[in-house]
């Protein structure tokens, strides 16, 4: 596998990282380089982390990962994003969804672990493809800390702006997110 085709990998497992990264940045009142190198740090690290697990497991554990990984993250998002939605809709002016997140290793570990839990799979997959795991996981991580960060301040950005719609398209992202990863699994 080819420095291209990782850096294309990277970019696809890192969008679940920008997407609960926007939705950070809204909840940002303020956005520094310091917030959103903490965000990126927290996605770009497990989206290294959790390839590098799975090489570490191997294929002979590929059928027992595989059986429950979209579930763990079919829930976690679906929790998260039904949050947003529901404070979302709490107040007449939308109430403000994104207002409780803070980047506390409470807050961010879920959502972290929950969007890099496919990356799982893909390190069971480079076991199998004898891919260099240490080349591939360095750019797997950096790439989502700079698309994470970018998240930061998309979401800020937009956020800024349309607030409510923001906090409900948010919600509804990770839901539909959750949903994604759980049918694909589902279908296959």
């Amino acid at each position: 596998m080819g420095i291209l085709e990782l850096f294309i990998i990277a970019i696809g497992l890192s969008m679940d990282a920008f997407a609960v990264a926007m939705c950070t940045g809204l909840s940002i009142d303020r956005v520094t380089l310091r917030k959103a190198l903490t965000v990126g740090l927290y996605f770009g690290v497990f989206q290294a982390l959790m390839p590098l697990a799975g090489y570490l497991l191997g294929a002979q554990f590929a059928s027992d990962i595989a059986a429950f990984d979209h579930w763990i993250a079919f829930v976690i998002l679906l929790f998260i994003g039904g949050k947003m939605l529901k404070e979302s809709f709490a107040s007449k002016e939308g109430g403000n969804a994104c207002e409780e997140i803070s980047l506390s290793p409470e807050n961010m570990l879920p959502r972290a672990i929950a969007t890099s839990i496919d990356a799982l799979a893909m390190g069971v997959s480079f076991a199998v493809f004898g891919v260099r795991i240490i080349p591939a996981i360095s750019l797997i991580g950096i790439t989502t800390l700079f698309i994470s960060m970018a998240g930061v301040l998309v979401g800020h950005m937009f956020g800024s702006r349309f607030k409510v719609f923001a906090e409900r398209l948010g919600g509804g992202i990770l839901i539909l997110l959750g949903s994604k990863i759980l049918l694909e699994h589902l279908l296959q």
